[in-house]
Parts: C-alpha cells; sequence; structure tokens
C-alpha cells in the first residue's frame, strides 16, 4: 500500500512538473483542426462579387491553410512591406482586448527602419489566453522576423476567431517559409479569404487618386460579420497605399476618418476584443502627400474606408436588410450619433426590420432611451420619401400600406429630425433575423 501511494506522489509530481513547463513555454494541448460547411453568402453581397483591386507597389501577399482551426481551410495571410514604409493603426478600447492588439498598439509609431511584416490568422482570436497569449505573440514575431528578414518591432499580428482558446502558433510557425515562398503583388485577393469567420464573402475596396498629376493606389481589405459594434478607436481591416506620407499624418487622418465610417456602424452592438484597422503607406509612388495633396488623398481614403464599412455590415450574420440611420436636427452631433446608434443597435427596431414591419414607434422608443437630448413633440420620422410622423404624432397623410411597402425594399434608408439644433450623424446598421441566432449558437461547434 506504501508503495502504492509512493507512484502516485510521483505521478502527481511529473503532472505539476508538466504544467509548470507549459505554463512557461506557452505551449498547450491543441486540438485536431475540424471541419464546417461554409455559410451562404449574403443576399446583401455587393453585386459582381470581390473587386478588382489594384497591385500597390511596395506591398506583397502570400496566405496558407495553417490548420488553426478548421481542416482545409486557407487560414492565414502575410503582407510583407517595403523597407521605410509607414504604418498607422486604430484599435479596439475594449478592456479585454487581445494579446496580438496589445502588441501592435505597442509599436504604432516606431521607427520605419527596415521592412515590415503583417500576420493575420482566422479561428482563433487569441484573447483571454491569459499568458499563453503574448507568449504565442512572440514566438510568430519572433519566427516572421527570422524567415520573412524584418525588424520584431516592424512584425504585426492579428487573430480572429474563438476567444479563450490559446492560440496552435506552432501550426503558422511551421508554414512561415510556405509563405515567404509564396509572396506575390497580386495576391491581396486570397488575403481577404484567409481573414475570414463568419463572413459569407471576401471584402475589398479600392481608389486612384491624382496628386500633382500622378496616380496614387488604394487598396484595402477587411473581414467582419459579427460582434460589430466597434469602439476604436473580431473586425480586422488592412489598407494600403503607396503613397508617401509622415506617419503623424497617416495616423491622424486615419484616427479622424475612422470615427466617420467604422465607428459608425453596428451589427449587433457587441464591441469585438480584437478589432484592428493597420493603414500602411509604402511611398513607392513617390508622390508625397503633402500640401494641396491632403485633401483629395484624404477624400479617396474616406471613400474605401466607408466602402469596407458598409460591406462589413452587408454581411451581418444572418442579415437580410442594409440600413442607413440620417439624424438631424440635434442639439449637436455628438447627441445625433448617440441617438442614431440607439436606433441601430435596438433589438426591437432590428426585429421589426426583419419582419418588414413599419413600428415607427419603436424608433421613438430607441431614441427616448438613447441618452441623447430630445422633445417628443417635436420629433419627425421617415421611412426613404415617406414622412411617417411629424410634431411628436402621426403624420395625417401617412399610410400603413406605404410604410410596409417600402419595407420589403434591401436597402432602408431612416430618417430622423430630432427639432432642437443643427447636429447631425448618419450610422449604419442590419436587421436581426433567426439566422443570426443559428449562426451564433454553435459558433464553438
Amino acid at each position: 500500500m506504501a508503495g502504492k501511494k509512493k507512484k502516485i506522489r510521483k505521478l502527481k509530481q511529473k503532472l505539476k512538473e508538466l504544467r509548470a513547463h507549459l505554463e512557461t513555454s506557452g505551449a498547450t494541448p491543441e486540438a485536431e483542426p475540424r471541419t464546417k460547411k461554409p455559410l451562404p453568402v449574403s443576399p446583401l453581397a455587393p453585386v459582381g462579387g470581390f473587386p478588382n483591386l489594384p497591385e500597390i507597389a511596395g506591398v506583397r501577399f502570400a496566405t496558407v491553410a495553417a490548420g488553426v482551426r478548421y481542416a482545409g481551410r486557407t487560414d492565414v495571410m502575410l503582407a510583407e512591406l517595403a523597407p521605410g514604409s509607414e504604418i498607422a493603426g486604430v484599435f479596439t478600447r475594449s478592456a479585454t482586448r487581445s494579446a496580438p492588439v496589445l502588441d501592435c498598439q505597442d509599436k504604432i509609431g516606431g521607427s520605419a527602419d527596415g521592412g515590415a511584416a503583417i500576420v493575420v490568422n482566422s479561428g482563433n482570436a487569441n484573447a483571454f489566453t491569459g499568458s499563453h497569449g503574448m507568449a504565442s505573440v512572440r514566438e510568430l514575431v519572433s519566427g516572421v522576423s527570422r524567415i520573412v528578414g524584418v525588424p520584431e518591432h516592424r512584425v504585426f499580428t492579428s487573430s480572429t476567431g474563438v476567444i479563450g482558446e490559446p492560440l496552435p502558433h506552432d501550426r503558422i510557425i511551421a508554414k512561415i517559409e510556405d509563405l515567404k515562398a509564396g509572396l506575390s503583388a497580386d495576391g491581396i485577393a486570397a488575403a481577404a479569404r484567409a481573414i475570414m469567420t463568419t463572413d459569407t464573402y471576401p471584402k475589398g475596396a479600392s481608389a486612384t487618386v491624382k496628386i500633382d498629376g500622378k496616380p496614387v493606389k488604394i487598396a484595402g481589405i477587411a473581414k467582419g460579420s459579427g460582434m460589430i459594434a466597434p469602439d476604436m478607436a473580431t473586425m480586422l481591416v488592412y489598407i494600403f497605399t503607396d503613397a508617401k506620407i509622415a506617419q503623424a499624418d497617416l495616423q491622424g487622418m486615419l484616427s479622424q476618418l475612422t470615427d466617420r465610417s467604422f465607428n459608425c456602424i453596428t451589427v449587433d452592438s457587441d464591441t469585438s476584443t480584437s478589432d484592428t484597422l493597420l493603414l500602411a503607406a509604402t511611398g513607392a509612388s513617390g508622390v508625397e502627400i503633402t500640401g494641396d495633396g491632403i485633401a483629395p488623398f484624404r477624400e479617396a481614403l474616406s471613400g474605401v474606408m466607408l466602402d469596407l464599412a458598409h460591406q462589413v455590415v452587408r454581411d451581418g450574420e444572418g442579415a437580410t436588410k442594409f440600413v442607413e440611420i440620417r439624424v438631424a436636427g440635434a442639439a449637436d452631433d455628438a447627441d445625433a450619433k448617440t441617438a442614431g446608434m440607439a436606433i441601430a443597435n435596438s433589438p426591437l427596431v432590428k426585429t421589426a426590420l426583419a419582419g418588414e414591419d413599419p413600428n415607427w414607434g419603436r424608433i421613438v422608443m430607441a431614441i427616448g432611451k438613447s441618452g441623447a437630448q430630445a422633445d417628443r413633440d417635436k420629433l419627425a420620422i421617415r421611412f426613404g420619401d415617406i414622412q411617417v410622423a411629424r410634431d411628436g404624432w402621426v403624420d395625417p397623410d401617412y399610410k400603413e400600406e406605404a410604410g410596409a411597402t417600402y419595407m420589403k425594399q434591401s436597402d432602408l434608408i431612416i430618417g430622423v429630425d430630432m427639432g432642437l439644433g443643427d447636429g447631425a450623424a448618419t450610422v449604419w446598421t442590419c436587421d436581426l433575423t433567426h439566422a443570426y441566432i443559428s449562426i451564433n449558437a454553435d459558433y464553438r461547434s
């Protein structure tokens, strides 16, 4: 009996040592890759599929299937940036943001010496994983730096997918040589597909603008479908340009335009732990963005960002309606946005939209609870061009049949006039259907 107890004690000690080793090494037991059927493409997807994006000089892309979570699915992308590329970024302000987000935040604004790399995996968010999360980031950064040949402080990682499961980073590191060998200037479309999770289609947008008679190109990709209520300053966005622009100017422009695009969309009111938007300027065009060139470049960049933001909403999990909410006459712009987002996030409004029910009373409810300054007797509401309510009451000429007919459209506009001041804002959302529940009820299975 004593000998048996001694053996048990030894086994327990070995188990304790093994656990300690796993903690310090960042290694964890990894589940085998599983399979999962792709979701049907959203009915709101852009006609014509993925756009033909221009090649951006100074950027090359590669993708692989590493089996991060699912077998046989391309799930890692690498973007290699030319030496001297400037990088700006905005990130989720979630209090539980992921290890990759924290690492990227620390690196933004650093030296632009040497090349740079962005590596992104889907299937696992590497969020809420304790010390394992940062250990995985360090291993990935080290591997990419060593194999691709860029400084560690210029390697940016992103992860998206399931929260709370250790990232099997060894599977990604084992594929870095393949990624390096596969780098190509025309690989951005494949990169857009590699970063998808519950997305039903890859998202891309581009613009070309002439500065001093010379073309400057911008191209971007995004992923996002659920857990979308960005507070940025599981949405990921990567935009590339061949413009030459100082990092401080690039950062200021990005932060400003984010507030007018990605921070004005919502699918389900849930802010991701992983929201990341990186903007890289390679300078390869030789065109400096200064003086009179700033305004046209900003306008082109704004168009790309807004296009991508709208595509994220159009791919909202289970969505059948794309909804633009225009709020005017608010006490100020901040109040207008507060009221707009309250409407956009209301489950009662969103389910009415799904049911094609012109239930304008729910819009009144959402405004009232929003916290924005409001006066019931000054409110006016429109569905498209249809005047539904004014002066705090239903419009005498409004016909319920007209509202119901309008709600059958896939693209809707809800207009609200608060009747108080000059504040205005526009936000975008989608409806809430049974499919959203189905997708999220078995997300981890």
